[in-house]
């Protein structure tokens, strides 16, 4: 976990920076800021497929650079195109090689739902989230106090952003009201050792009502991994990485979209 406190404590420094750069009421003047936000939420219920969230990523701190000759709009445009449910877009910068900007230009022509996903510990990276066209948030639970998740929730809500709401493990069960937040995403990545086990997606998925719309994150690469999914009930995956590496994504897309179907 002190890998996580090193970046939220590089977080602070830089919701400190925004804050002497930016307020509120000067995003409210960007482009996106009234616009209708996309719909997260339906989008990852299907009747006849999980739904798949793909991630634009270029590095992670545990792999480095995933996708050396990486072009976020030509990604994106590939995605769109292939009618992927929802697009995830990474945007920190020191630790994941993302951009805000990344955001804002893939907004321009969206045609699905797009997550920004970041470590979020404060409103205005909420209000600066919508300004730059995001349709809706992540919230890690092990980056936030209890008492924050539902306040930034709320934030979010009443700006028309939906909120993803992301745990590790069962030790953050206790900060979760299944009231408040009803799209919760299981990480299936240690936050100590960065290992990968889809597991954890497993054993934790009992623990949510019914009305939980229930993400799968994380090492999620073959058609046995979605077929375990599938007996547990998970509404939606996301993967990142597993697109980043192939040479052609579009094939890589169309085969992940066949596994995640369900035989009528």
């Amino acid at each position: 976990m002190n890998f996580l406190k090193t970046i939220v404590d590089v977080k602070k420094q830089e919701v400190d920076e925004l804050k002497r750069k930016f307020s509120i009421s000067s995003f409210r003047d960007f482009e996106f800021y009234y616009q209708k936000s996309l719909p997260f939420s339906p989008a990852l219920q299907k009747e006849k497929a999980i739904a798949v969230i793909a991630e634009i990523k270029k590095a992670s701190p545990s792999k480095g650079i995933i996708r050396e000759n990486f072009d976020h709009l030509k990604i994106a445009k590939t995605y769109f195109e292939n009618n992927v449910d929802s697009v995830s877009i990474l945007t920190d910068e020191k630790f994941f090689r993302g951009n805000i900007n990344y955001l804002k230009d893939i907004a321009q022509f969206k045609t699905a739902p797009l997550l920004r996903k970041d470590f979020i510990i404060d409103e205005l990276q909420i209000h600066q989230a919508k300004a730059f066209g995001a349709d809706a948030i992540l919230l890690i639970c092990e980056a936030l106090d209890k008492s924050v998740i539902p306040e930034l929730t709320l934030c979010a809500n009443e700006i028309g952003l939906e909120v993803l709401l992301e745990l590790h493990s069962e030790k953050q069960l206790d900060k979760i009201n299944q009231n408040i937040n009803k799209i919760i995403g299981v990480n299936n990545r240690d936050l100590e050792s960065f290992d990968v086990n889809l597991k954890t997606s497993i054993n934790l998925r009992q623990s949510f009502n019914e009305d939980i719309i229930f993400v799968s994150e994380s090492g999620i690469t073959t058609q046995q991994d979605i077929f375990e999914l599938k007996q547990i009930g998970v509404h939606a995956v996301l993967a990142g990485e597993h697109f980043m590496k192939q040479i052609n994504i579009h094939s890589a897309i169309h085969e992940f979209q066949t596994w995640c179907g369900y035989e009528s």
